[in-house]
């Protein structure tokens, strides 16, 4: 059993996993979600204690980790009388896994600051399945010394770490995984809507491909499915469509042009009223054929 006290607030498809494996590396862990349901269902299947309020979870932890949904989300569980910040001990630190705008990572860690605690905002990437495996790759921002308390702990659900500067860093480096991950979706949409209009074998293709300088995440794990008109599974454009507006405000702020990730972006709106709002990112292929 570890001496640090550790603390979840927020499990969705992702935190659920992540504070499993606290748990299983022997962190007394505390746990909180606005469903209590699914709190208590956590505590039944790992060793931990469900809390009724953020506050709760927080007290007496050393570490307390959040991953919902947006900004506002974030704000609720992090303020107010029964936030975590009114339950967090001198010089415990607050780690943000959320993926939410570099301006929300700054303003935590003022509060965090004027509270006696530490920030550190640390977005993740690798997918509910990344999550359930801990293999995540995190990407973080802060100070060196409070990576360093952080780091061993993350490690649990973790394949890579990397502290890219300070407060709002690691934000801004999912901004731009975000929008790799956009521009491989349009070239790979575009690339199996050309392959079956030609009579190629979907498969056939993936299995050439994914080995040489084209194959990707995207290629091996969501290139058969698209062919295939499957999905109902994933990381839903919803969320996407707030992660790239996060990115073309940055963008915007520091004068560079994202035409691209702006084409993707209004490729999804159209996909939301539509319906395919909760669709994982693949979807996008039905924009791309619906469009020619």
């Amino acid at each position: 059993m570890s001496d640090k006290k550790v603390a979840f607030v927020g499990l969705g498809v992702m935190g659920y996993p992540m504070a499993g494996f606290l748990s299983k590396a022997g962190y007394e862990t505390s746990v909180f979600n606005r469903t209590k349901a699914k709190a208590d269902k956590w505590a039944s299947d790992y060793q931990g204690i469900a809390c009724e309020t953020p506050k709760q979870a927080a007290e007496g932890s050393d570490i307390v980790f959040v991953c919902v949904g947006n900004d506002d989300d974030v704000r609720s569980v992090v303020y107010g009388e029964e936030g975590i910040l009114a339950g967090l001990k001198p010089g415990a630190i607050l780690v943000d896994h959320t993926t939410t705008s570099a301006e929300l990572a700054i303003e935590l860690a003022e509060a965090a600051k004027a509270n006696g605690n530490t920030f550190v905002d640390a977005p993740v990437s690798g997918g509910q399945a990344g999550a359930e495996n801990g293999v995540l790759t995190i990407m973080c921002g802060g100070e060196q010394s409070v990576f360093d308390v952080a780091a061993p702990v993350m490690d649990v659900y973790a394949k890579q770490m990397t502290l890219l500067g300070e407060n709002g860093q690691g934000q801004r480096c999912k901004m731009v995984n975000q929008i790799c991950i956009g521009g491989i979706l349009q070239g790979l949409s575009e690339a199996l809507l050309l392959a079956q209009k030609s009579g190629l074998d979907i498969e056939q293709v993936v299995d050439t491909l994914k080995h040489g300088a084209a194959g990707s995440w995207q290629m091996e794990n969501r290139a058969v499915t698209m062919a295939q008109d499957k999905f109902d599974f994933g990381f839903a454009i919803d969320w996407m469509r707030k992660d790239l507006g996060f990115c073309l405000k940055e963008a915007e702020r520091v004068g560079v042009e994202l035409p691209l990730t702006k084409k993707v972006d209004e490729q999804y709106a159209e996909l939301q009223k539509d319906g395919f709002g909760r669709m994982d990112t693949s979807v996008l292929m039905k924009a791309v054929a619906k469009n020619q």
